[in-house]
């Protein structure tokens, strides 16, 4: 059974700093890219962050470049997103992905953290 968790979401002050963990277990971890998303209220869901399954190579939404840094350890099997200098427009619900693609395509999805910044 797959399964991910994330954790190390809260409230914050503008300006200040979250870093999200999402651990995972039931897959070849190392198989997999893996992703963070955020939905916020009355927003569609969107992709913030990706790393590809051996961490080569990162992509950045454009309202997070230089702010948030998405990094991952294939021996614990988590993916992290360091999120820094946090605007009020990052409050969302924020979920990690876990996607392969091959000849099948698998996606999984954690239940989500939430992240409020706000003064």
């Amino acid at each position: 059974q797959v399964q991910l968790g994330e954790s190390g979401g809260g409230l914050v002050q503008p300006g200040g700093s979250l870093r999200l963990s999402c651990a995972t277990s039931g897959l070849t971890f190392s198989s997999y890219a893996m992703r963070w998303y955020r939905q916020a209220p009355g927003k569609e869901r969107e992709l913030v962050a990706s790393i590809t399954s051996n961490g080569v190579s990162t992509n950045y939404a454009d309202s997070v470049k230089g702010r948030f840094t998405i990094s991952r350890d294939n021996a614990k099997k988590t993916v992290y997103l360091q999120m820094n200098s946090l605007k009020p427009e990052d409050t969302a619900v924020y979920y990690c992905n876990a996607h392969f693609q091959s000849i099948v395509t698998y996606n999984y999805w954690g239940q989500g953290t939430q992240v409020t910044v706000s003064s």
